[in-house]
């Protein structure tokens, strides 16, 4: 069942940043990388990805997933389920805005997705099942002094 997030999580998620995701691999043991992503108004996150990819090739097998975004004093971390999408033009879409999202010079932003779209990807959508926010600030710690 989909966690809604707070208003904090979501401040936090939309602010410049990427996200470390974790999937399993065949033996168990944990695949991790950094990934640009985008919160949806739903709640959805959003990530586009190769297709061939070592996350994709775990997901395909088990659609778990971690995904944490952080600070020297702030972080969330989400746990879900994903769906994997290879329409073309959803995940076309889906890059176009990524990419807005990360790439501020506009004018290079279509190079950016063509590029991105030569490497066969796939999108990825997963609402959380579970989140663990944490401050260091609201937790008292001296790194907020």
């Amino acid at each position: 069942m989909a966690i809604a997030l707070s208003n904090w999580a979501r401040e936090f998620l939309r602010e410049d940043r990427v996200a470390v995701v974790s999937t399993l691999n065949k033996d168990g043991s944990p695949h991790i990388t950094t990934i640009w992503y985008l919160l949806a108004d739903d709640g959805t996150l959003v990530i586009t990805t190769p297709g061939r990819s070592q996350k994709i090739k775990n997901l395909r097998r088990d659609p778990r997933i971690a995904f944490c975004v952080g600070d020297a004093g702030r972080s969330i971390s989400l746990y879900g389920r994903v769906s994997i999408s290879e329409d073309p033009t959803l995940v076309r879409q889906d890059i176009e805005d990524v990419v807005a999202r990360y790439v501020k010079e506009a004018g290079i932003r279509p190079q950016v997705v063509t590029t991105l779209l030569q490497r066969t990807p796939v999108a990825l959508r997963f609402l959380p099942e579970k989140v663990t926010e944490f401050s260091a600030a609201r937790a008292g710690s001296i790194l907020s002094e």
